[in-house]
């Protein structure tokens, strides 16, 4: 299955090599908010010049997820919350669309077709669920941006993946929490359930209650939190 980082995985020059390395860490937390480097410290890491390595910093800052100091290097930008309300309210939005245009009766594609694969992963029997956190972050962005493209709006399956991709690393620290596991499964098999039975009244409220579930936990987050997952990854 395509993962989460289909994206940064075939890079075409060394700036796109750093450009992956870096989101790399900065999603499993090697890089965690707050920590900082420099140019030279990340070039002897990655054994290229500086240019492609700051090449792709800039870039990095202009998603959003550096700062540049002029006199100590680069900071990881520390979490804002309020700005991750606004990318999870922009996802609720869009999803809410794209599951009145799947519900639709006699418009867009059929959504048994256009959503068997997640039927495959999330409507499947408790022995078939999956334990490891990691891995299923993967599989629930997956399940969203799926959603979405179903819908058959292409700029919109696009602001999408882009803020679903700026909760990314939120999103990750919530499922190493073992209950989050077991409640994504359940409430992704409803929301699947309803859509496919194009019972838009049942799947949107479904839909906003897992958004919303999601958000709150992603509240309840603490650097300590972050800090002890990265160290649990180190050893």
């Amino acid at each position: 299955m395509e993962t989460a980082f289909a994206a940064i995985d075939m890079p075409r020059t060394l700036a796109d090599s750093a450009y992956s390395a870096l989101k790399r860490d900065i999603l499993d937390f090697r890089l965690a908010p707050g920590d900082r480097f420099t140019e030279t410290e990340i070039a002897d890491r990655l054994q290229v010049s500086r240019t492609p390595v700051r090449e792709a910093l800039f870039r990095l800052e202009r998603e959003g997820y550096l700062e540049v100091r002029q006199r100590n290097g680069w900071l990881v930008k520390p979490l804002d919350f309020n700005t991750l309300d606004h990318f999870y309210e922009l996802r609720s939005v869009l999803e809410t669309a794209a599951v009145h245009a799947l519900c639709a009766p006699g418009q867009g594609p059929d959504p048994l077709r256009a959503l068997q694969s997640l039927a495959d992963v999330w409507l499947v029997d408790e022995s078939g669920h999956s334990s490891d956190g990691e891995w299923l972050a993967d599989l629930d962005e997956r399940f969203h941006i799926d959603l979405v493209a179903a819908a058959g709006n292409p700029e919109i399956s696009r602001v999408h993946r882009a803020a679903t991709e700026r909760i990314r690393i939120v999103r990750r620290l919530d499922f190493t929490q073992q209950d989050r596991i077991h409640k994504t499964y359940e409430e992704h098999g409803a929301i699947l359930r309803a859509v496919l039975a194009r019972d838009a009244a049942s799947a949107v409220p479904l839909l906003q209650a897992h958004i919303q579930d999601s958000q709150n936990a992603v509240r309840k987050i603490t650097l300590h939190r972050l800090y002890s997952t990265r160290h649990a990854k180190a050893a």
